[in-house]
């Protein structure tokens, strides 16, 4: 009984102390371990946060029911430090290249793709860390260090001494040697692969290695000088080699055929499409299913000549504001032409929806299977333009609201978008028709290729100075200089007939040879 009563006793004192002990503990511990008694599991709860912290962001659809993007560029590398917009990447997609911004701030962990491979929109191509954080090194290899005074000074005098040795030396190995020796490398910084789209299609044109080419723009970006002094570079050398050899070679002309191709075999060189030939491959084989016509007309520009030409003079006294134009083309005088016959015939301004399908492939919703025509109220007039990446068609938007010195001015901005590889999305989307400006190259007639998603297009010829009877009463047998250009038509057959095409088309005409029927419909 004593020894029942004892080891009770002691027991009770045992867990009293225990208690204690623990309170202790408690006080003094931080206040996460209040919360997380058992250190496992804590431990374990925060290895689970963290891998929550790595965020996969997905390619956002950028419209126009684009599926894929070929990855131009990236601007950031495995453990580099973003910010929320801060560019990813750079994207060539069928309508134009963009730059992906980062949704984000936190630390590049993966990047799903390389440069050159395509990506599919609403899939990962890049994880960002959220809650992690670059280390030093890494951003000292992503950001050049700022160079003091000394070591600026330092850097200018090495370049001044260096730029003579580096382009003397191949002459001196060659003269001695009498060959050229192996070139050597040349070390590039770390964005000299990065380029516009359009200095990237001139280096493919010249048969250049972009990533060989010493880049002068920001942070060592290749712009299209540094591509054609490096041709001229090139050829340079390649001039001085045959000399210090002593042969002679005689100059060919451009039009003439070396003597490998001359005398030896057929020679076939398979050679991957650029982007923006992708991209007129796919459309115009989706438009050879539309059944085309043809219609052409002539049309008298000699009012519009003069028109043009007072306009002008205008232009040249008055102040420009930010954006306007210094001078005006026929262009936008065809274009707002084009834009108040659509007003007449609508149907020219419409799309088919064949197969109760609409422009997505999910359905008109009308609840049957029959195409449909769908009208549209804004006339949006796409304009082919011939670009360093090829054929692009850039859209001017709500053409009926726009004046005809609004609509320069907006040609202008897509036209400076568009050489300089610019162009978004949605400067080439929602075209209900287009208008191609071919006789600024050349030609007098052509059948031009109606873009999928519209009706009708419209290609002009080159203006042509003819002689013509005069139209002046009483003056009918005098012989006049005229100023004449050719319209060629084509439209969908399956709902536009060559009757209302022929009067849409009049339309169009009479107000180009009297282009102060403009004036009465300002807007």
């Amino acid at each position: 009984m004593f020894w029942h009563q004892t080891s009770r006793a002691v027991r009770q004192q045992w867990q009293v102390a225990g208690a204690l002990g623990q309170r202790v503990a408690r006080a003094r511990a931080p206040p996460s371990a209040l919360y997380y008694p058992y250190p496992s599991l804590a431990r374990a709860f925060h290895a689970a946060r963290s891998l929550l912290a790595v965020k996969p962001v997905l390619l956002a659809d950028i419209g126009e029911g684009i599926v894929e993007c070929e990855i131009i560029q990236w601007f950031v590398e495995p453990g580099a430090r973003v910010e929320e917009f801060s560019p990813l990447c750079e994207v060539q997609s069928d309508k134009a290249s963009v730059e992906i911004t980062s949704r984000f701030a936190g630390v590049v962990k993966k990047l799903h793709y390389e440069a050159g491979e395509m990506a599919k929109v609403g899939k990962p191509f890049v994880d960002i860390d959220l809650e992690g954080d670059a280390a030093k090194e890494d951003l000292e290899a992503l950001t050049p260090p700022e160079p003091t005074p000394t070591q600026k000074q330092g850097n200018t005098r090495s370049e001044v001494l260096q730029a003579p040795t580096s382009e003397t030396r191949p002459a001196a190995q060659q003269s001695m040697s009498g060959h050229a020796g192996p070139p050597s490398p040349v070390l590039q910084g770390k964005y000299a692969s990065l380029a516009t789209p359009a200095t990237r299609h001139l280096s493919k044109e010249l048969d250049v290695n972009i990533s060989h080419v010493p880049g002068t723009g920001k942070d060592g970006r290749v712009l299209k000088e540094d591509i054609y002094r490096f041709v001229e570079a090139r050829k340079s050398a390649s001039a001085q080699t045959p000399s210090s050899r002593g042969s002679t070679t005689t100059p060919t002309s451009p039009f003439s055929l070396s003597e490998v191709s001359a005398t030896g075999p057929q020679q076939e060189t398979p050679t991957a499409m650029t982007r923006t030939q992708e991209m007129m491959f796919k459309t115009m084989t989706r438009s050879l299913s539309i059944p085309h016509f043809l219609y052409a007309d002539e049309v008298d520009f000699t009012s519009l000549v003069e028109l043009r030409g007072r306009l002008n003079r205008v232009l040249a006294k008055s102040g420009l504001s930010d954006g306007q134009v210094a001078k005006l083309s026929y262009l936008p005088f065809i274009i707002k032409a084009v834009s108040m016959s659509l007003y007449k015939y609508p149907i020219l301004n419409a799309r088919v929806e064949a197969e109760g399908t609409n422009g997505n492939g999910n359905g008109n919703g009308n609840g049957n299977n029959k195409p449909t025509l769908v009208f549209r109220s804004q006339h949006n007039i796409g304009v082919a333009m011939d670009t360093p990446q090829g054929l692009l068609v850039p859209v001017v938007k709500n053409v009926g609201s726009l004046n005809v010195l609004g609509i320069a001015t907006e040609l202008g901005r897509l036209q400076a978008l568009a050489v300089a590889g610019k162009l978004s999305p949605q400067d080439m989307a929602s075209g209900t028709i287009t208008v191609s400006n071919i006789g600024s190259i050349g030609g007098t007639y052509l059948s031009p290729v109606i873009v999928e998603r519209e009706v009708a297009i419209l290609g002009i010829g080159r203006m042509r100075t003819v002689p013509a009877f005069s139209t002046v009463p009483g003056e009918e047998d005098k012989v006049v200089r005229r100023q004449v250009c050719n319209f060629s038509w084509s439209a969908d057959h399956r709902v536009v007939d060559g009757a209302t095409l022929a009067r849409a088309a009049d339309v169009v005409r009479t107000i180009v040879e009297e282009p102060d029927v403009m004036v009465m419909h300002l807007r």
